[in-house]
C-alpha cells in the first residue's frame, strides 16, 4: 500500500492485539503490546474495552502528528508455527508413548492435551 494512504482510517482499522486482564487493585487493564505505552484501566470489562479504543486512536493520532513510525500488527499464526523440538529424558518419552499407546492416541496428541491440562487452558485449533 502507498504511504501517503496510511491515514488514521488505515492504523484504525487494523487487527491490534488486545491484552486484557483484572487489576489487582480492582477493575480492568488493556493494552495494545504492538503499541507502546497504549494502556488504559476500567471500571467494568465494556468501559475498559471502549477505553482501550479510544487510547488506540490517541496513540496513533499522535504518531501520525509527530511523524512516528506506526508499528503494524504481525498476525499470531506468523509468529508461532505450533511446533518446537523439546528434548526429554529417554524414560519419560517411553512412559508418555506407553500411555498414548494405552489411550489409543498418538504421542502428538496426549503431549498436546498433558501441556493443555498444566497451562489450565482449553484446547483450541487455529
Amino acid at each position: 500500500m502507498n504511504e501517503r494512504r496510511r491515514d488514521f482510517a488505515y492504523y484504525a482499522s487494523l487487527p491490534y492485539k488486545i491484552e486484557f486482564h483484572p487489576a489487582a487493585e480492582g477493575g480492568y487493564v488493556a493494552s495494545i503490546p504492538d503499541l507502546p505505552g497504549c494502556i488504559t484501566q476500567g471500571e467494568t470489562s465494556e468501559e475498559t474495552l471502549r477505553m482501550i479504543e479510544d487510547a488506540k486512536g490517541a496513540w496513533i493520532d499522535a504518531a501520525l502528528a509527530e511523524g512516528i513510525a506506526i508499528p503494524e500488527p504481525v498476525p499470531e499464526a506468523d509468529e508461532y508455527s505450533g511446533k518446537f523440538n523439546l528434548r526429554i529424558p529417554r524414560s519419560l518419552h517411553r512412559d508418555l508413548a506407553r500411555r498414548a499407546e494405552e489411550e489409543d492416541v498418538s504421542l502428538n496428541t496426549l503431549a498436546t492435551y498433558l501441556l493443555s491440562a498444566c497451562m489450565g487452558k482449553q484446547l483450541t485449533t487455529k
